[in-house]
């Protein structure tokens, strides 16, 4: 075997530092997990990858990552869209998306970190930089939140320098709920300051239309999975009354909802999530087609691997910001004045510290 074939591939739990229990407009979150792999070449050159579990799935996903360890072991880390159309030959027939991807997706990602290293390269730089830093945006305001925990965090992306904030949206309360808590949000963050909401899917069409309309008066930037990822028709009336922005695709493992939406104009934003899409080429797949739309990206969570991306091509429009691993890597992302600055060391820059790491055995 050469010096870059994989010859170990490990995989991690980690819990973060700032786990607590969150909630959105559908889902009830206990605490904030990750799987992480870590991958061994030949040579002794290390990658890693990682990916947000929360508390899904997990004998599911822990089978999808034993599948997934089969095919890598022994692959050459340069070949990685050969690797990509391994999986998804070899897992067509129970489906190669879900789970799967995902499995595939964190093993691309730590594959990437790696050849990127071989290559004394960070990610970006091996594709091609065109920018060293891209926006970012504070992301949060979970509807488990009380008003002063609300206002608490919001004001603390302000004084970091955040010049954009995002929260959630659909309270079980109803309208009311969603117009207080944005009402709060625009009173603590002053008039300077960008606001986004999110409704996780969590709205119907009707519900969509009221909320856009009552909160247009407080400046809303972007409206971020108002509907059901595949209502399509839906997303294009709302598009056509809503007065704001449309984002969505963090819940797309291929190109299908990006195809539809672009083609009915009822998208303004595309939110790639590079663990659903398959790690990197997917991630970039995506972005390309976007681009041929006229849609800038805007992906979902990953700000580790999106800053770096978002680093490669010309219509970015920022990236993510949650806090969560920062406790357990030993070099976090720097954000500074509203923007987000990718590592140039090699690889992705960052590595999770091994005594936050307890190891998957199969």
């Amino acid at each position: 075997m050469s010096k870059s074939s994989i010859k170990a591939l490990e995989f991690f739990t980690a819990e973060s530092p700032l786990s607590q229990p969150i909630a959105d407009a559908t889902h009830q979150i206990p605490a904030i997990n990750f799987i992480m792999a870590r991958l061994t070449l030949q040579d002794g050159t290390t990658g890693e990858g990682y990916l947000l579990a929360f508390h899904f799935n997990p004998a599911a996903i822990r089978g999808a990552l034993a599948d997934v360890r089969a095919l890598a072991l022994g692959r050459d880390v340069n070949d990685t869209r050969g690797f990509d159309r391994l999986c998804d030959g070899e897992f067509e027939y129970f489906g190669a998306v879900g789970l799967l991807r995902w499995a595939r997706g964190v093993v691309n990602i730590a594959m990437w970190d790696a050849k990127a290293k071989l290559a004394g390269k960070s990610v970006r730089a091996l594709l091609g930089s065109v920018r060293d830093s891209v926006p970012v945006y504070g992301s949060g305001g979970w509807l488990s939140y009380t008003n002063d925990e609300l206002r608490a965090e919001v004001t603390g992306y302000v004084r970091r320098g955040f010049t954009a904030v995002k929260l959630k949206v659909g309270a079980r309360e109803g309208l009311a709920r969603d117009l207080e808590r944005i009402a709060l949000m625009r009173e603590a963050v002053g008039p300077d300051v960008r606001i986004m909401i999110d409704a996780n899917q969590g709205l119907d069409l009707a519900g969509a239309l009221r909320l856009a309309d009552k909160a247009k008066d407080y400046g809303i930037d972007w409206f971020e999975e108002p509907l059901g990822h595949t209502d399509f028709a839906g997303y294009a009336e709302l598009k056509a009354k809503a007065g704001m922005k449309l984002a969505m695709g963090e819940r797309e493992y291929d190109l299908v909802a990006l195809r539809e939406l672009a083609e009915r104009r009822a998208l303004d934003l595309w939110q790639p999530d590079i663990l659903r899409l398959g790690g990197v080429e997917g991630w970039l797949d995506s972005a390309a087609l976007a681009r041929q739309h006229g849609l800038p990206v805007l992906p979902h969570y990953y700000k580790e691997y999106d800053a770096a991306l978002c680093c490669t091509i010309p219509d970015a429009y920022g990236v993510e910001s949650f806090d969560w691993v920062d406790g357990i890597i030993d070099r976090p992302l720097r954000i500074e004045g509203g923007r987000a600055y990718p590592a140039d060391e090699p690889g992705w820059g960052f590595t999770f510290k091994d005594a936050a790491l307890q190891e998957i055995r199969f």
